[in-house]
């Protein structure tokens, strides 16, 4: 990696209190001290358990040339640049973004943000942009590209640290991509961490505002706000005018017609006044087939996706698409055929039994709002789901989980999620308080260990059933006490129903 001088690096962070010289070259930045390689400056960050100012005295005895740093240090090593800033997380997103050369700059960013469907929003405009030529690339909670593959997301978080994003970015513009589509979370455009607060976007898209991480942002009118931020962010490209795009139905308009005073977009599937409008929604095995309205025109459309309510994620791209690009609409509609569906949602698992099993990383009461209609109005026989809920996180939408799987479940499982340093049972307990209409033992069960809630799901199945697995999807560990445990939502399933003697290996 290329060396960068603190001089040329420092013009737009407000530094209180300078130790050494500004042209001492770094290779990078880190966060983690126990990440941290020779060159890279270190930024120390005050957390919720760990402060990053106590391992200071430890990297710059292993030879760290900077660092940046909020509190006061009782010394300072002469060979070593100290920069003391207000706040290091604000900092650091200036920082990263001229040590790469502004590469937002160089792109098309598309930012996709709301509580549901990012990464299924992300994929398939990733996915139209491609259909049609457009060299493209993306980052979300499941997977990314930067070059001509897709690999799997490394990192725990949806938005990885501002230098992580900046040089994802600047890997896109340097591989030839013209076009960047960034799953945009609310802790990402919070300006308590600013990861993405020096990226240059073009295009906006919301897809909803529900309850979630109220733990971190405190109320949910704060949370719409954060999410406001990357509306905020709009700039023109290549002589088009910014475009912002949201639900005709949203009840948090308001918050983002407020931010981003401009012409706004809308799609849905219920208003034949919006700028996208969907109708005749049909979902069979193969798929979804829907009639879009748009401009006047009538387009028939189809994709193999499944879940219905994927139509309003397409109706985001379509305008995502054409909003950036100015193709015309007909030949981005034809486009919409191409599209696949996202590991971990809505993802058909098929061994050979006759009842149907399906992951899906739905893990709101929103979420579960959107999904458990559909997936009940389609089912033959009972619908058994399982799910957990998020140690350390977001307290208030437990019993609401609960009391919305209560409304639509036959069958409830609860299985750890992520209890990080909770004791699993009481979150259990505490989701467990809203399925009022459900039977301990019968109708109701609280099997902590997930994999032995999935057997249990799954063994309670009959041929006409529907098993439904939530809340984990794509991700790869269960965060406990003591850390994170690998997993596989899909493989744990395939394998307890192999273990139940199905032998096929059919999966959508």
């Amino acid at each position: 990696m290329s060396k960068k001088t603190l001089s040329a690096l420092t013009g737009k962070i407000n530094i209180l209190e300078t130790h050494g010289t500004l042209e001492r070259e770094i290779s990078g930045f880190c966060v983690d001290s126990r990440v941290w390689q020779p060159g890279e400056m270190y930024i120390a960050q005050p957390g919720t358990h760990i402060d990053g100012h106590g391992y200071i005295t430890e990297l710059v005895d292993r030879g760290c040339p900077a660092v940046l740093h909020s509190k006061r240090l009782d010394t300072y090593d002469s060979g070593v640049t100290y920069l003391r800033v207000k706040d290091t997380r604000k900092a650091l997103s200036p920082l990263a973004d001229a040590y790469f050369g502004h590469p937002s700059g160089r792109l098309s960013v598309i930012g996709i943000t709301g509580t549901d469907g990012k990464s299924s929003t992300v994929s398939f405009t990733h996915q139209l942009l491609e259909a049609l030529g457009l060299a493209s690339g993306f980052t979300s909670t499941v997977e990314y590209k930067t070059e001509d593959t897709i690999k799997k997301n490394p990192y725990r978080m949806s938005t990885p640290e501002a230098f992580e994003i900046h040089k994802l970015l600047a890997q896109m513009a340097e591989n030839g991509k013209h076009y960047a589509v960034i799953e945009s979370t609310s802790h990402g455009l919070s300006y308590r961490y600013s990861r993405l607060a020096d990226v240059e976007y073009h295009t906006a898209v919301l897809t909803n505002i529900t309850h979630e991480h109220l733990e971190f942002h405190g109320t949910i009118e704060r949370y719409a706000d954060d999410k406001a931020n990357l509306f905020r962010q709009l700039k023109a490209k290549e002589g088009l005018p910014p475009a912002a795009i949201m639900r005709a139905e949203e009840p948090f308009a308001d918050v983002f017609t407020s931010a981003y005073p401009g012409p706004w977009l809308t799609y849905s599937l219920t208003d034949p006044g919006a700028d996208a409008f969907a109708y005749d929604i049909q979902e069979t095995g193969s798929g979804l087939t829907f009639t879009l309205s748009h401009g006047g025109n009538e387009y028939k459309c189809g994709a193999p996706l499944a879940g219905s309510f994927n139509v309003a994620n397409v109706l985001a791209a379509f305008l995502a698409v054409i909003s950036s690009t100015g193709i015309p609409a007909a030949r981005v509609t034809k486009a919409i055929s191409s599209l696949k569906g996202v590991k971990g949602r809505m993802e058909t698992i098929i061994c050979g039994q006759k009842f149907k099993a399906i992951v899906d990383y739905a893990h709101s009461p929103g979420s579960f709002e959107k999904i458990l209609p559909v997936i009940k109005s389609a089912a033959n026989g009972r619908l058994i789901i399982l799910f957990g809920s998020a140690g350390e996180r977001d307290t208030a939408k437990r019993q609401l989980q609960g009391r919305v799987a209560d409304a639509y479940a036959d069958i409830i499982v609860l299985s750890d999620e992520d209890p990080r340093g909770e004791v699993p049972m009481d979150i259990l307990n505490e989701i467990a308080l809203g399925c009022t209409a459900k039977k301990a033992g019968s109708s109701l069960f609280l099997i902590p260990d997930r994999e032995a809630g999935i057997r249990h799901a799954l063994s309670l199945a009959k041929d006409t059933d529907t098993v439904l697995f939530l809340g984990k999807g794509h991700e790869s560990t269960i965060l406990y006490k003591d850390g994170p445990i690998p997993w596989d939502e899909s493989a744990a399933v395939r394998k307890a129903l192999r273990d139940m003697g199905y032998t096929g290996d059919t999966t959508r």
